[in-house]
């Protein structure tokens, strides 16, 4: 099986990072590691450090890929220059010294932003993937959520860029990321509902859906402990507005039968404790391990996921999937078709429907029990690793045959995205 050279291009990437994108990616990263490939992740800590994150403090665990974080002596310059005017202006050169080193087979870009924007997406001479882990290229904000306070349905890029007080790019409007995209040679969407949106928003470029994965645990596993004393339900992610969690503490006001432990962190987390300080069963645990985050989803009723933006996967739902823990997710979104390819879970569209959810899995055992096996069947059959791994390898092999490259179609053909995980 032949060794392939793989650039990926990401803003963030752990441990300079903020939100599961990130981890998507060196999830990515490391499994096509794990498969002998020579893999560099290039990354701009300085995009990190400006937002308000924290130089870390700990080593992050080693492992196969290559990792390098561009930092320049004026971060917050750097940042600016790339964000107005689309391309990599400070770290051009060497990113073109890297791409002359290693030569890679495929670039694979993962949101662009902030490391070089759509003048990134000229550099270099390979077969190019861009991953749309969120909608910034139909959208100067990422997350389609206009002014801050509703979901997206025109065009109003310029009033709702202010809303956000971030500086309007005016190379949106010149047609540069068209131009850019169009040498792209494969596009990928997380879901069937970001594929539309992407459309619908003006993405002229053919997309192909390929979802996020997880590696395979042993489903079968005993159920960890949590802890916790009581029956409870569970939220997983960002403390963000947009996440919707603010909407759950009225419904929890009323059932009164179960809990609500919430695990994550993030800046609206103040707001949301004061809203729900005369609750004492809705509890605060903040971050957790990854172990620890398995042994809460193990011994949940239910996962909680309320958002109520436009989400492009939505990742804690394969998550709880894996580990046969049924969700409760909002009607809204990609969430219906990965509930509805699953089989394991209920959808919501109002405070009455969540109460109801979360009662049927409650007082109905046998009912939870389908939904919780028909969660853990549609991971193993759908988002398991190596399935993914496998799409993702077919994709990228017609992508090589549309490019003239025979050579990496036949390597990809041949099984190099193939084999045991990380």
């Amino acid at each position: 099986m032949k060794s392939l050279r793989i650039v990926m291009f990401t803003t963030f990437y752990p441990p300079y990072s903020f939100g599961g994108d990130a981890i998507g990616v060196q999830r990515m990263a490391r499994a096509l590691a794990a498969r002998g490939h020579r893999v560099t992740v290039v990354h701009d800590e300085d995009s990190y450090l400006v937002l308000g994150g924290s130089a870390p403090v700990s080593t992050p665990r080693a492992d196969d890929v290559q990792r390098i974080g561009l930092r320049s002596k004026n971060g917050f310059l750097s940042n600016l220059l790339t964000q107005q005017t689309g391309r990599p202006v400070i770290h051009a050169p060497r990113i073109r010294r890297l791409l002359d080193d290693i030569r890679p087979d495929i670039i694979w870009y993962n949101n662009t932003s902030l490391v070089g924007g759509p003048g990134l997406l000229r550099l270099g001479e390979a077969l190019k993937i861009y991953e749309a882990h969120e909608h910034w290229l139909v959208c100067p904000t990422h997350v389609l959520w206009r002014y801050g306070r509703e979901l997206c349905d025109r065009r109003d890029c310029l009033k709702c860029v202010i809303s956000y007080r971030r500086p309007p790019q005016l190379w949106r409007y010149t047609g540069m990321l068209d131009r850019a995209l169009d040498g792209i040679d494969l596009i990928v969407a997380k879901s069937e509902f970001s594929r539309a949106k992407h459309r619908e928003f003006g993405l002229r470029q053919k997309m192909e859906v390929l979802p996020y994965f997880l590696p395979d645990i042993d489903g079968a596993a005993p159920r960890a402990p949590s802890g916790h004393p009581r029956p409870y339900f569970l939220f997983v992610g960002r403390l963000e507005k947009i996440k919707g969690l603010q909407d759950v503490f009225p419904a929890m006001d009323r059932y009164r039968d179960a809990d609500l432990l919430i695990l994550g962190d993030g800046d609206y987390a103040t707001e949301l404790k004061a809203l729900a300080s005369a609750n004492p069963r809705i509890h605060f645990l903040g971050r957790k391990t990854p172990e620890e985050l398995d042994a809460y989803y193990r011994g949940a009723l239910g996962l909680i996921v309320p958002s109520v933006c436009y989400e492009t996967f939505g990742i804690i739902l394969i998550e709880s999937f894996r580990l046969g823990t049924p969700v409760i997710a909002r009607r809204l979104g990609p969430f219906p078709e990965i509930v509805e390819a699953s089989g394991g879970g209920v959808l919501f569209d109002s405070e009455e429907s969540l109460i109801e959810a979360m009662r049927q899995l409650q007082v109905s055992p046998d009912r939870r029990a389908l939904l919780a096996s028909a969660a853990r069947d549609a991971f193993e059959k759908i988002w398991r690793e190596d399935r993914v791994l496998a799409a993702y390898g077919a994709a990228l092999a017609r992508a090589a045959h549309g490019k003239g490259d025979g050579a990496l179609a036949r390597a990809l053909e041949g099984g190099a995205f193939e084999g045991a995980g990380a």
